[in-house]
């Protein structure tokens, strides 16, 4: 048995072992986790009342490449300048990420870790104007962004810049390489 079969095995275990508790019971936070999980991975079970599990997040399903595009004229512009020079003008939904944004619009940008911070491979040089509206960067994208290629004063990474109505015209380069320990030199796929 392997190790995923065995963890997936107690997974369900203790998740109907969770599923029989009373409706009037309440229900400790660890198993209000692995309540939350049995939903989200459709698993269910009468006896379970919504109230008793606690929330469980997960990113929208449009994150999974099933976003519609804006309508022509009703999105938010957005210039990405390719490694070549040229530039490309898509637009954005509110609220989606750079990176995302690229990726539905097949630009060369590659996001190896799926947007966890734990790389700098969807690294962004902005314009002044669009850097200078967005917050500062948290310590784990700094510390992401300190091992990328060509670092600049305007750097971000793409997965954690979301578009608002304010960053409207906003330019991104695409620097010329990146630096992915992983398999150096790889293209992205289209999702």
């Amino acid at each position: 048995m392997t190790i995923l079969a065995a963890s997936t095995r107690a997974l369900r275990s203790a998740i109907s072992r969770t599923c029989r508790t009373p409706r009037n019971q309440s229900i400790s936070m660890q198993s209000g986790r692995i309540g939350s999980l049995a939903s989200w991975n459709n698993i269910s079970n009468s006896n379970t009342l919504p109230s008793q599990q606690a929330a469980f997040s997960t990113g929208a399903v449009w994150q999974h490449g099933s976003m519609p595009r804006p309508a022509p004229g009703t999105g938010i512009k957005v210039n990405f300048v390719k490694p070549d020079g040229e530039t490309v003008t898509v637009e954005a939904n509110e609220g989606e990420s750079l990176l995302d944004l690229a990726r539905a619009t097949d630009m060369d940008v590659e996001g190896a870790c799926e947007a966890s911070l734990a790389c700098s491979t969807c690294h962004l040089i902005l314009d002044e104007a669009s850097f200078d509206k967005l917050e500062e960067p948290s310590d784990e994208e700094n510390d992401m962004l300190d091992l990328a290629f060509g670092l600049t004063d305007t750097s971000r990474l793409g997965c954690q810049v979301l578009m608002t109505k304010e960053l409207e015209g906003l330019t991104a380069k695409i620097p010329s390489a990146t630096r992915n320990m992983y398999v150096d030199g790889a293209k992205p796929k289209h999702h």
